[in-house]
C-alpha cells in the first residue's frame, strides 16, 4: 500500500518541479519579449528623431548669406545678414522686403537648382 503513495508523491514532486521551471522560463520569455519590444521602439521611433534633430542643428549652424530658406511660418526668403544674437535678416521677393527672424525658425533650405 505504501508503494502507490510513493509513486504519487514522486509524480507530485515532478509536476511541481515542472511547473516551477515553466514559470521561470515564462518569466525569462516575458523579459526577453519586453527587451525586444523596447529595442524595436528605440530603433523605429527614437533613433530617427535624434538623427533628424542632429541634421536640423547642423543645417542651422551652416547657414550663410545668400542661402534661400523656408521658415516654419511658410515664408521663403534669401538670407541677407546673420546677426550675432542668432537672428537672420531675410529678403523676400518680389518687393525685396526685409524681415528679421530667429535662426531657429528656419525649417529647411530651398533648393535653387530646381528653379533653373
Amino acid at each position: 500500500m505504501s508503494r502507490p503513495i510513493d509513486g504519487c508523491v514522486n509524480l507530485n514532486v515532478l509536476l511541481s518541479l515542472f511547473l516551477q521551471q515553466s514559470a521561470a522560463s515564462s518569466q525569462t520569455g516575458f523579459l526577453f519579449t519586453l527587451v525586444a519590444f523596447g529595442a524595436i521602439i528605440y530603433f523605429l521611433i527614437f533613433m530617427p528623431v535624434q538623427r533628424q534633430r542632429k541634421n536640423q542643428q547642423k543645417m542651422l549652424a551652416g547657414l550663410q548669406n545668400g542661402n534661400v530658406v523656408l521658415t516654419s511660418g511658410g515664408i521663403v526668403g534669401t538670407i541677407v545678414a546673420i546677426d550675432n544674437d542668432d537672428t537672420l535678416v531675410l529678403r523676400i521677393k518680389p518687393d525685396n522686403v526685409k524681415i528679421q527672424v530667429a535662426r531657429s525658425s528656419v525649417s529647411s533650405l530651398v533648393s535653387t537648382e530646381a528653379k533653373k
